[in-house]
């Protein structure tokens, strides 16, 4: 069998080169490089693009001199080609996003804006009604400040700070706190209300409206990339082919 691969004085042969892959969890990573590199094959870079990219690569990993870019290749085991292609990948991946969902991000934005919205909000949590009552007309009558009965009396992690939760997606808590506080008015203080085993009270701080900015355009590009590459590794169940006919799957 062939040897490939040598460390120290151990020769690594080909069929271990696969099963250390699947012994290290490897395979996974391997098949959404490869699913990343099919993916990003057509997109063409200008020679201005690709010298850039291939600049900040050196810089980045201090490839400053012909004989260190040497030592890089034959660390990696990378011929320049290769070298090339890994300096140039993060550009080929925003092209592809840009040309697969740039028409697209507004829609998206708006499909998705109730889940991008974030709020700043206050809780108190307790398992008793009639504490919750208490504290409730306490901070309405200006007695005792919401920070105050929070950190006293909240049960949750919240009372280290106060009560003070956020700013968090508003899809990020129960669907009942999100429905409640999208309603409210900054300030607005609202009265005790029976969720599972648990009393809250809320208090809305701020509502943060989402906004498509270039932060908001990068991140809904790299959520629908990831949902994409996700799906596909997903539905991918290459094997490993041996001399027994089991195979192993990428995924479960």
């Amino acid at each position: 069998m062939a040897q490939i691969l040598q460390f120290g004085n151990r020769t690594i042969t080909e069929a271990e080169v696969f099963r250390l892959l699947a012994e290290y969890q490897m395979l996974p990573q391997l098949c959404r490089s490869m699913i990343i590199d099919s993916a990003i094959a057509p997109v063409t870079l200008t020679v201005e693009e690709r010298k850039s990219a291939q600049e900040q690569f050196y810089q980045k990993n201090q490839i400053t001199t012909p004989e260190l870019l040497q030592t890089w290749l034959l660390t990696y085991g990378m011929t320049t080609e290769q070298l090339e292609a890994l300096a140039t990948k993060e550009l080929r991946i925003e092209k592809f996003k840009m040309a697969t969902w740039g028409a697209k991000i507004e829609s998206i934005f708006l499909n998705h804006k109730s889940q991008l919205d974030k709020v700043v909000y206050s809780l108190i949590r307790t398992p008793s009604m009639e504490v919750a009552q208490e504290l409730f007309f306490r901070i309405l009558a200006g007695e005792q400040t919401f920070a105050e009965c929070a950190s006293l009396y909240s049960q949750g992690a919240e009372a280290q700070t106060g009560g003070l939760l956020g700013p968090v997606p508003l899809s990020q808590p129960h669907p009942t706190i999100a429905k409640m506080l999208s309603t409210s008015q900054a300030g607005e203080l609202l009265p005790p209300t029976k969720l599972g085993e648990w009393v809250v009270i809320l208090r809305l701080e701020k509502f943060i409206s989402a906004q498509l900015d270039d932060a908001m355009r990068a991140f809904l590009l790299n959520q629908m990339f990831e949902t994409m590459l996700a799906e596909t590794v997903r539905n991918a169940q290459p094997t490993i082919l041996n001399d027994t006919p089991t195979p192993v799957l990428l995924t479960r």
